[in-house]
Formats: C-alpha cells, sequence, structure tokens
C-alpha cells in the first residue's frame, strides 16, 4: 500500500515543526555529534582497509580523506 500524497505532507509539515521547535544549540550539538559519528565510520573504515595500522597513522588517513572531501566541495 503508498502513502497518500496527504499523508506524505503531513509527515513533511511534522517534521518541519518538529525542526523549528530545536534550539539553535541543540542544532549545533547534533552536528557535532553527527561529524563524531561520520570520523568514527570513517576510521573503522580504515582499520578494515589497513589492518596493521596504529592509531596514529588511522588518524593521519582520516585527516587526509577529510581534507579531500573539503577540497571536494569547495571545488563544486
Amino acid at each position: 500500500m503508498e502513502p497518500t500524497q496527504e499523508l506524505i505532507d503531513d509527515i513533511y509539515r511534522e517534521r518541519v515543526r518538529r525542526a523549528r521547535e530545536v534550539t539553535i544549540e541543540q542544532k549545533f550539538l547534533a552536528g557535532f555529534e553527527l561529524f563524531e559519528e561520520v570520523c568514527e565510520r570513517m576510521s573503522a573504515g580504515i582499520r578494515h582497509e589497513n589492518p596493521g595500522a596504529d592509531e596514529q597513522t588511522v588518524q593521519e588517513l582520516l585527516r587526509q580523506r577529510l581534507a579531500l572531501l573539503r577540497r571536494l566541495r569547495s571545488s563544486t
């Protein structure tokens, strides 16, 4: 059963309403937490790709990947 457009619109309006209730501090903290989670996942991927890497190497590779992402984003 497919959702109706009315249901989709109601869900969207509810999400927007809830987002507007979140304080700027909560939004900032959520962004920070999301960034931390992404870094943890990227580090796990680096460890998987480089099983013998020590933590210093993992952190350096993570910094390199983040720098690459920044360069790619700024070029678009």
